[in-house]
């Protein structure tokens, strides 16, 4: 089992190149399978969870040739329409296959989805936009079966809680429907943007992607086509929050500053820095970093993914910063993790007062998810002494190459085994 190895107490300085969007990549490879055709998408990350739906979708019959960050998909194969349970158990994005397969083949016994585990994110949204186009829809033994006779029928359709996966997986699935789906408050990421835009070169008729309603009118047939995916906004604001967290001086290259203004926003009122460059974002800090109040929210709101990761940079600012979760039931397991590296943090119902506190230390903690894993990989970089992160595969779901990235900053970083472990101790 492999950990990851930090020894804090370093500004991090220069600049690191952004990835591919794993929260595009995910949608927009299904989407590459609506059509018994070759697509090529660009800039695709070589994470984890990528790699997953790879595997699910090979298992189902489509090719792929991934070399670099170029991925070519060839659905003509796809014939199978249960996806592989133990594959589907790893990550919710596996639910996107439901979308996929209903609008492809008629038919999907998708595996009810793992993943992160903060929080209840029900696919039950889901569940109800199918059956709203037509589909028969029940869940046995584990699975969502649903099934149209012909063709799912557009339908206006509203989704709760402006649902990112909701929203994708219906413009998946009623893009060969007949006539037209109308989806009311709709989700706005940049995400669900982009993969409107891909959805649109394959020849499907998308509009109003970034705003609070997507008309969908149906065709019969899409096609393949040629892509390059957004930069990863949640990857970008991570390193920036190491930059700040470390007292820094940090540049984001290859992103796009208006996908995560709220962030700025809010580093720059904590006392950091903040500029925009022709090819990315800098933040610098020079002085003690001050408390701030965030409350999360849909885009272009505070993305709850930025959460974790803004609770580890403000552990020691001046004050008591609080951050109160809306989108999601539940996301605050990785406290406990960085109490354990003398953070002071209080949960209180759906907020986090943190109390900035002068030091933290090293200690052994978990990645309990992926946002929790870059929480305590900040809370590592600012601590005194040694800290030992394992579960790094859910670090390994949303980012490629973090070590390597960490180190080109600066950060006295190692991956690891537990054998090399016990020799350093």
């Amino acid at each position: 089992m492999e950990r990851i190895v930090i020894t804090g107490g370093r500004p991090l300085r220069g600049a690191v190149r952004v990835s591919g969007a794993k929260n595009s990549s995910l949608p927009i490879i299904a989407a590459a399978c609506l059509a018994p055709d070759v697509s090529v998408l660009e800039n695709v990350p070589h994470c984890q969870d990528v790699l997953t739906l790879q595997a699910i979708l090979a298992d189902l019959g489509v090719r792929f040739e991934f070399a670099g960050t170029r991925m070519t998909i060839d659905a003509g194969g796809l014939y199978r329409t249960i996806p592989d349970y133990a594959l589907c158990r790893r990550m919710r994005a596996s639910f996107y296959t439901a979308g996929l397969l209903l609008a492809r083949m008629g038919r999907a016994e998708v595996p009810l989805p793992g993943g992160c585990s903060i929080g209840t994110r029900p696919v039950d949204f889901h569940m109800k936009g199918f059956a709203a186009l037509g589909a028969g829809v029940a869940t046995e033994h584990g699975y969502m079966k649903a099934s149209v006779a012909r063709r799912a029928k557009g339908a206006p359709f509203y989704v709760p809680r402006s649902s990112v996966g909701t929203t994708i997986n219906l413009m998946l699935a009623a893009s060969t429907a007949r006539g037209v789906t109308t989806l009311t408050n709709a989700a706005r990421e940049p995400e669900v943007v982009d993969t409107a835009v891909f959805l649109n070169l394959m020849g499907a008729r998308v509009r109003g992607a970034g705003t609070d309603t997507i008309t969908i009118r149906g065709i019969s047939a899409l096609h393949g086509a040629q892509y390059t995916i957004i930069p990863d906004r949640i990857e970008a604001g991570t390193y920036l929050l190491c930059g700040v967290a470390t007292g820094g001086d940090v540049l984001a290259e290859g992103l796009i500053p208006e996908h995560f203004q709220a962030l700025l926003g809010k580093v720059t009122e904590a006392g950091a820095e903040t500029v925009v460059e022709p090819d990315g974002v800098r933040v610098r800090v020079a002085r003690e970093l001050a408390a701030v109040d965030v409350d999360t929210a849909p885009y272009p709101g505070f993305a709850t993914d930025l959460h974790p990761p803004l609770a580890a940079a403000l552990a020691r600012a001046r004050g008591t910063s609080s951050i109160r979760e809306t989108v999601h039931d539940s996301r605050f397991a990785y406290v406990d993790e960085l109490r354990r590296m003398g953070a002071e943090m209080k949960v209180e119902g759906d907020t986090l007062r943190i109390t900035g506190v002068e030091q933290l230390t090293g200690a052994p903690v978990e990645a309990l998810d992926i946002r929790a894993g870059a929480a305590v990989v900040i809370a590592a970089l600012t601590a005194e002494g040694t800290t030992e992160i394992r579960t790094v595969e859910n670090i390994d779901r949303g980012y490629e190459g973090l070590t390597e990235k960490l180190r080109s900053l600066g950060a006295r970083v190692e991956r690891v085994d537990d054998e090399a472990i016990r020799e350093v101790v």
